[in-house]
């Protein structure tokens, strides 16, 4: 069954995320929403949108629209997944879920009391190679897991990009750091070691690392910079009897390998230039139209937003 998506807002990541997904999987655009109607003109007569609305309560509560897709700037994530839910509306929101622990539990109470699905869009968990390189951690493949390693680097953003607004709720472990906590949370909820930042301007991080520890021993790294020379997005797991390592465990579309190491043995296995986020919205719409399950909840979202919570106390700064 065909879906009919409605997008807030006319973000540079809507292309990859959710355009390119409905088109190949079949999927209506049938509105968009911005703050400045030209905007939203051109995003739709670019990207085949039905229509344009004009505020982003008419795209929430439009009849025609049946999931919505919410790309906003961090901070305006859980207000406009919350009006989605009391629209009775479905939601694939970007991560991370909210600003901070309190809003994201706020969103999950209206969204399990309405019985309405709020996907917190960590898409990377929805492809092969990174479910892969989870079974080989859990399998014994790689022997009794030891470390887990996410390293995450991109070019700096320009100066009025959302991502540096603390009113926004930006920094670069709300944008990137999100992801690592979140596969790290894979093996079980996570104490904090110890945590670095580096400041772009007060309360913003540009670079942020932590240091995690499992009550089962297993210890884990995140590095996160938003002022690197080029994109890198890294998985390494490693094992009493070897590692298994991604090379771009968010964007696998652009490279797909997986390096498995076993004693003297190496192994490269491929997994397709399918992107993560089609295998993510195929899933989404079979769970709208089927009921089929999904890995991750609302619950989820929250206890990651606590551990966000956590892990910038830790480095002495505030949560968003």
């Amino acid at each position: 069954m065909t879906l009919r998506i409605g997008i807030l807002g006319a973000s540079r990541i809507a292309e990859s995320a959710i355009v390119e997904p409905a088109q190949e999987l079949g999927h209506r655009l049938v509105a968009v929403a911005a703050r400045d109607p030209q905007r939203a003109q051109i995003f739709a007569d670019k990207y085949g949108v039905d229509r344009i609305v004009p505020t982003y309560q008419d795209l929430v509560s439009d009849p025609e629209v049946d999931v919505v897709y919410n790309p906003l700037a961090n901070a305006l994530h859980a207000p406009w997944n919350l009006a989605a839910v009391a629209a009775g509306k479905p939601v694939l929101t970007e991560k991370p879920f909210a600003r901070n622990r309190d809003e994201a539990t706020r969103v999950a109470d209206a969204a399990d009391a309405a019985g309405i699905t709020v996907l917190e869009g960590f898409h990377y968990l929805f492809h092969p190679v990174n479910q892969r390189a989870l079974a080989l951690a859990g399998d014994g493949t790689i022997g009794d897991l030891t470390r887990i390693e996410v390293r995450m680097g991109m070019p700096t953003p320009q100066p009025d990009d959302p991502r540096w607004s603390l009113e926004l709720a930006g920094g670069a472990l709300m944008d990137l750091g999100c992801y690592a906590l979140h596969l790290m949370r894979r093996f079980g909820e996570p104490s904090v070691v110890s945590a670095t930042a580096t400041e772009r301007s007060a309360g913003i991080d540009e670079r942020f690392d932590a240091e995690l520890v499992f009550d089962s021993g297993v210890t884990a790294l995140t590095t996160n910079s938003m002022v690197d020379d080029e994109y890198s997005f890294t998985l390494r797991l490693l094992g009493t009897r070897g590692e298994a390592f991604v090379h771009n465990f968010i964007k696998p579309r652009d490279d797909d390998r997986l390096t498995l190491r076993t004693g003297d043995d190496t192994a490269v296995e491929h997994f397709g230039n399918r992107a993560s986020y089609t295998y993510q919205l195929e899933a989404f719409a079979a769970h709208i139209h089927e009921g089929a399950p999904l890995p991750i909840d609302v619950a989820d979202a929250v206890a990651n937003m606590a551990l966000i919570d956590e892990v910038y106390r830790a480095a002495g700064m505030q949560p968003r």
